[in-house]
């Protein structure tokens, strides 16, 4: 598995964007960690050591609610788009 890397160097980033950038940088951290920590879990047969790797994974994924609700809100734009993705989905599989 290969982690994500921030695409930008954050000292470029104008500072009205920084935070946004900050906490997209964040979300992609806790994506990847959910995703290694998945992953290890999936290839133990140790039923402890699984358990701890997804409660771990659990945690990671309140992370990444915490900077998403604060990205939606620095980013109108985005919440924007997130709900019309989320609309277009639920008409594409008739929910």
């Amino acid at each position: 598995m290969t982690l994500a890397q921030i695409p930008i160097d954050l000292k470029n980033v104008k500072k009205e964007n920084l935070d946004k950038q900050i906490l997209r940088a964040g979300l992609l951290a806790e994506l990847d960690a959910i995703n290694l920590y998945e992953q290890m879990a999936d290839m133990t047969d140790n039923k402890h050591l699984k358990m701890v790797l997804l409660a771990v994974a659990k945690e990671e994924k309140e992370h990444v609610g915490e900077f998403q609700y604060l990205l939606l809100k620095l980013d109108k734009q985005q919440k924007e788009e997130l709900e019309d993705g989320g609309k277009e989905v639920k008409e594409l599989i008739g929910d």
